[in-house]
């Protein structure tokens, strides 16, 4: 099983380009971040016509996020982190899929840093670490996805010297990852690729990706018992190359069955 994450920028303004990788790459499942459309304007039709079924949880101009399955059930369990009531932003939804539960999610970025920006950030971590931890005691096999918005280590990030300041990059939000790696999460990229430079984000300004001057913050995160099944991991990275492409690229798993 093929399984994708993909931070699209935009689902109505880049719906060529996704249909067009959709096509290309054909994964089972499609985690999709950043749709900015409230749920109304989603492009089911579109979705459809392509072979995928979807659920989402949208919000007009910012956030939002999605799971697409091809020839796979998908039932949804929640659509809210847990923990605040009170947040609005939809970031998280998560399903079960072929035996597994997925959570695709879109953490704050938390700039500019210090502020109460980065206080959500920290916070909304702090929240996705409880839920991570119950979902791991659970003990069903289980996929946490999406643009996490952090860099991990050095290697996930060009010049990691100019970015100290930077909420992606503060001790503080690389700390709150590796709290959550610590539960027992394996980071696929890594386990596959430990001392390759790779990175799934390229600014748009200063030739940033025919430079290759990039970030590594889209993340897969798998429970002991998806690991175990892991296979291949890779990053699309021509696909942000494309024109008037999301500055992301799609990256991808795949699981035995």
């Amino acid at each position: 099983m093929k399984i994708a994450t993909y931070n699209v920028n935009g689902i109505n303004g880049h719906l060529s380009i996704v249909l067009r990788w959709l096509e290309e790459s054909k994964p089972d499942v499609a985690c999709l971040q950043e749709l900015k459309a409230p749920n109304e304007k989603f492009p089911l039709e579109a979705i459809e016509g392509a072979g995928y079924k979807a659920i989402w949880h949208g919000q007009k101009s910012w956030n939002g996020v999605a799971i697409l399955t091809r020839g796979l059930d998908i039932q949804e369990v929640g659509r809210v982190l847990p923990g605040d009531p009170e947040d609005l932003h939809s970031r998280y939804i998560e399903a079960l899929v072929n035996g597994i539960h997925i959570g695709c999610l879109y953490l704050p970025n938390g700039n500019p840093y210090p502020g109460p920006k980065f206080d959500y950030k920290l916070q909304w971590f702090e929240r996705l670490n409880l839920h991570a931890e119950a979902l791991m005691k659970a003990g069903t096999p289980t996929i946490l996805t999406g643009d996490y918005n952090v860099m991990p280590q050095e290697i996930d990030v060009y010049k990691p010297e100019r970015w100290g300041n930077d909420a992606l990059f503060r001790p503080e939000s690389r700390e709150a990852f590796h709290k959550l790696i610590g539960q027992g999460w394996t980071d696929a990229i890594r386990k596959l690729y430990p001392d390759e430079v790779i990175y799934t984000f390229w600014d748009y300004f200063r030739n940033a990706y025919e430079r290759n001057a990039g970030l590594r913050i889209d993340h897969f995160l798998l429970s002991p018992n998806v690991d175990k099944r892991l296979k291949a991991a890779g990053v699309d990275r021509n696909v942000r190359g494309w024109e008037k492409s999301s500055d992301h690229a799609p990256v991808w798993i795949e699981i035995a069955d």
